[in-house]
C-alpha cells in the first residue's frame, strides 16, 4: 500500500455543515433512536448528549471525505444506522444500508420512512448477499477488521469509489495485516471526536498478487 510521507493524521477536510432543516432531522433521528434503543440494543449509551457526540457527531464527520457528485453510497453492517443513516439525513444523498439483523433492519426501516428519506435503501442480507449498484463510496463503523472490509469494498465499488472506515487504537495493526494481502492508495485523516482515533480514505483498492 503507498504510505504517507509522515505518521502525521491529516486533518480533515471543512464540509458546509448542515442546514437547519437536516439538523432537525438528525434530532428527529436521535428520538427515534432512544425510543428504539429501550426495546432492541441498538447502541450502548443511552444518554442523548453521550449519542449526539460519541455516535453522530462521528459519523456526520465523514461526510467531508465523500467523493463530490452524487453517486450511491452505502454503509456495511448499518447497525442503527451509524453514520449510513446520519449520513444520508445530513446529505441527501442515495444510500443503501446493509444489515442482517432483521430487528435493526426494522429500526432502519421505520427511521428512514419517518424521516422522509426516499434514497435510503435498505438492505436485510449478509453483505455477501447484496446485490448493491457501483457505489461511489462505502463505510463501516466498528465492523471487522481492515482486511475484510477491504474484500467488501473491492466488489462494491465503482472504479473511482473510496472506502472510508473509521478505526481506533487498533488501526495500525489493521493496516499492517491487511498490507500483505492488498493494494491501495491510503490517506489518514484525524478523527474530530476521539483522539485515538483514525479515518481511512482507501481507494484503487485490489488484491495483491500471489508473487506480491
Amino acid at each position: 500500500m503507498k504510505q504517507p510521507t509522515d505518521s502525521r493524521l491529516a486533518p480533515l477536510p471543512d464540509a458546509p455543515p448542515p442546514d437547519a432543516a437536516r439538523l432537525a432531522l438528525l434530532e428527529d433521528y436521535l428520538a427515534l433512536l432512544l425510543r428504539w434503543n429501550s426495546r432492541i440494543n441498538l447502541v450502548a449509551d443511552a444518554a442523548p448528549e453521550v449519542i449526539r457526540q460519541r455516535h453522530i457527531a462521528d459519523s456526520l464527520q465523514l461526510a467531508s471525505l465523500l467523493p463530490a457528485g452524487d453517486g450511491p453510497l452505502a454503509d456495511l453492517g448499518a447497525g442503527a444506522g451509524l453514520p449510513g443513516l446520519v449520513l444520508a439525513a445530513a446529505t441527501g444523498r442515495e444510500m443503501h444500508l446493509v444489515e442482517s439483523d432483521r430487528r435493526k433492519a426494522a429500526f432502519l426501516t421505520e427511521a428512514a420512512a419517518r424521516l422522509g428519506l426516499k434514497r435510503v435503501t435498505i438492505h436485510p442480507l449478509r453483505i455477501e448477499d447484496a446485490t448493491l449498484p457501483p457505489l461511489a463510496a462505502v463505510t463501516a463503523r466498528a465492523l471487522a477488521p481492515l482486511d475484510r472490509l477491504l474484500a467488501h469494498a473491492a466488489r462494491l465499488l465503482a472504479p473511482e469509489g473510496v472506502a472510508i472506515f473509521p478505526k481506533g487504537r487498533t488501526a495500525e495493526a489493521e493496516m499492517a495485516a491487511a498490507r500483505p494481502h492488498w493494494h491501495c492508495h491510503a490517506e489518514r485523516f484525524a478523527s474530530r471526536t476521539d483522539p485515538e482515533a483514525t479515518i481511512f480514505r482507501l481507494s484503487d483498492i485490489r488484491r495483491a498478487s500471489p508473487e506480491a
